[in-house]
């Protein structure tokens, strides 16, 4: 079986539409793992995608709960105590630090994983020969340095984009060569891994999206906040993100080895 993993971002929604062409063989199912804390725009977007004759394949949207609200709740996925996003840490020490990055795995990877076994008609606990699956992940070129062997022994992960030497601009004058709308970035609207130009962008044009990351980062430091070992900011300068001064600069890549490559896509 080969599925599409669909961020609804720019690389995976080229890489969709690529298969649409019959320029990549096209899968047998495309799956978007939603977070439900999207900006309006991607899951406009999303429909888009889903609609009428734009892919030639299903497009599941699969979901192991909202992680705005276990944010709020510090519980993950699993029930476990506190939220997997790595926030920023001032230590009781005065130290900065990170949490650790466990968002793209409980909210990405995992339903998608579950969804495949779904197709498949097997259990979650039943073995899968090696390679039965083949994923197609639309990271490109300029982003090579995000490709990772899958996990699962089951999973096979691929990268068309990379293959055709595509870039993220490539990708962005092929939509527009062929008529098709610019996608919007796909990610939480409260991910730490936000860039300072896309906060004030958000700031300046989305205000609900703004007012409601600055809600979360202020909960961040209240009632059981309290019980963490350290205090906890969504922006890299760890004061409130409604005291940050945007410089309108791009933030270094922050994903580092942690990233499954299923974000931002």
């Amino acid at each position: 079986m080969r599925i599409l993993s669909l961020g609804a971002g720019v690389q995976s929604t080229t890489l969709a539409l690529l298969m649409a062409h019959g320029k990549v063989e096209p899968v047998d199912h495309a799956i978007f793992a939603d977070t439900q804390w999207e900006p309006r725009a991607v899951y406009d977007h999303l429909s888009w995608l889903r609609s009428g004759n734009v892919l030639p394949f299903p497009v599941h949207i699969v979901s192991l709960g909202d992680i705005r609200q276990n944010i709020l709740d510090r519980r993950n996925t699993g029930g476990g105590r506190f939220a997997a996003v790595p926030w920023f840490i001032i230590n009781p020490d005065g130290t900065w630090g990170m949490g650790r990055r466990q968002c793209s795995y409980e909210y990405k990877l995992k339903p998608i994983m579950h969804k495949v076994r779904d197709l498949l008609g097997v259990s979650r606990m039943a073995r899968i020969a090696p390679g039965e699956v083949e994923v197609n992940i639309g990271i490109s070129l300029d982003e090579a340095h995000r490709m990772r062997e899958a996990e699962q022994q089951y999973m096979r992960n691929v990268y068309p984009l990379v293959d055709l030497g595509m870039t993220r601009t490539d990708c962005l004058g092929w939509l527009q060569r062929n008529g098709y709308p610019r996608p919007p970035k796909s990610s939480c609207i409260g991910c730490p891994f936000t860039s300072d130009e896309r906060w004030l962008d958000m700031k300046q044009n989305r205000p609900e999206e703004w007012s409601d990351a600055v809600e979360v980062d202020r909960a961040l430091r209240l009632g059981d906040a309290r019980a963490m070992n350290g205090t906890e900011f969504m922006h890299e300068d760890r004061i409130p993100l409604d005291e940050v001064k945007f410089d309108n600069e791009k933030q270094p890549d922050l994903f580092g080895n942690e990233c499954l490559g299923m974000c931002g896509v």
